[in-house]
């Protein structure tokens, strides 16, 4: 099973200096914890578009160039994986492969690139609009194609010229003697699907439950079997925002207070945002059904966590309430598990003997105790397990 920790700082609350999330000591710290505790990677999620609406109440949205601060936390590491994330809608080949290059020398071979299309930021790029997802999975496959064409161009036997209308000449990096870095991919829409089918070792999607995790799977494997690879060529690594207590009622009281400052309107935003529907007349006991949907879309924000929070719609029927404290509405519609560290092990255990996973990407929320308690207690139980199955 492999194990990676979000550098998203999740664990952070509302109670932290909001600017913490800038100081380089921070992730050098955690990445350190996260390397002793024997996790294989880091991963570090972006986004390029800052809301103002969002930031005049949670400045925390901001984020640091990822690549810049992975070379950072390059030089205070020496085993754990350096996954960094890039847009190819925005950013050109050439500088994509020279800076994955670049981190792949400077932590002795260890990167790797979180493949993403962006879903905002359209005009900080000079661009009228967002591409459709359509257009932006066509250039993502050939911008990935450029970019390994890049790496092998300056490798050990000399130099081969890429010639392509986008980018002609070759790399001025040579190949790390470990190889390529990394291929990762973020999203599960079924453009994301066919695009990490073709192209990831891993992928990086929201699986809020068993069922939509087993879904994925063997979507995937079908996927890369009729692209002529390995039907397990892509490894599905789901998040989980994990909140870890003593006990289970210390860790449900994380939890709630974790989310407490997100108000009614902000996850009634939240949901007309993804499904294109207001129901601020609603109360919390109405119940929502298929009819209370409108049609559906491809312009939506997030076609993956649309999906899901319309199936869910359609198959359970929950009521307004119900949908209001929803992965999907009030997180990133990732796996959620509250708890203590040995229901999080069971929790993980019985997902991965279900064959839905090959392991996660921990996102543990609900403050620094959680965090520790990650470290120290679930890692531990995981290595544990893990030795008496092998």
């Amino acid at each position: 099973m492999n194990i990676g920790f979000s550098l998203s700082p999740t664990w952070l609350t509302p109670q932290h200096d909001p600017y913490l999330h800038y100081d380089i000591a921070l992730y050098i710290d955690v990445a350190q914890r996260a390397e002793a505790a024997g996790i294989d990677f880091i991963f570090k999620p972006d986004s390029l578009y800052l809301s103002p609406d969002s930031h005049s109440h949670a400045p925390k949205h901001g984020s640091l160039d990822p690549t810049l601060l992975l070379a950072a936390i390059a030089t205070h590491t020496k085993r754990i994986t350096l996954i960094t994330t890039i847009s190819t809608t925005f950013v050109p080949p050439y500088l994509i492969a020279r800076q994955v290059q670049t981190l792949q020398w400077l932590s002795d071979g260890r990167a790797g690139w979180n493949i993403v299309t962006s879903l905002d930021g359209a005009a900080l790029f000079g661009l009228d609009a967002m591409p459709d997802s359509q257009s932006r999975y066509a250039r993502a496959h050939e911008v990935t194609a450029l970019v390994k064409a890049l790496w092998a161009s300056h490798d050990e036997d000399g130099l081969h010229t890429v010639e392509h209308p986008d980018c002609c000449g070759v790399l001025n990096v040579p190949m790390h003697p470990h190889g390529q870095a990394k291929l990762f991919q973020a999203g599960a829409s079924d453009d994301g699907r066919d695009f990490a089918a073709a192209t990831a070792d891993a992928i990086f999607a929201a699986t809020p439950n068993l069922d939509s995790a087993l879904n994925l799977k063997h979507d995937l494997q079908q996927r890369a079997t009729a692209q002529g690879r390995d039907a397990d060529a892509v490894r599905v690594l789901p998040g989980i925002y994990l909140f870890l207590g003593e006990t289970r009622d210390a860790a449900q009281a994380l939890y709630e207070q974790a989310n407490s400052h997100i108000s009614r309107e902000q996850r009634l935003c939240a949901l007309n945002t993804l499904l294109g529907a207001d129901f601020s007349h609603c109360t919390d006991d109405t119940r929502l059904t298929e009819k209370d949907l409108p049609p559906a879309t491809t312009t939506t924000r997030s076609r993956t966590h649309t999906n899901l929070l319309r199936r869910l719609i359609c198959r359970e029927s929950p009521t307004l309430g119900e949908l209001l404290i929803h992965p999907e509405v009030i997180h990133s519609a990732h796996w959620v598990i509250v708890g203590t560290a040995a229901d999080a092990c069971a929790e993980i255990r019985r997902w991965q003997d279900a064959g839905a996973i090959d392991g996660f990407i921990a996102l543990p929320g609900g403050g620094d105790d959680s965090l520790q308690r990650f470290f120290d207690q679930l890692m531990p139980l995981l290595r544990d397990t893990n030795r008496r199955q092998s």
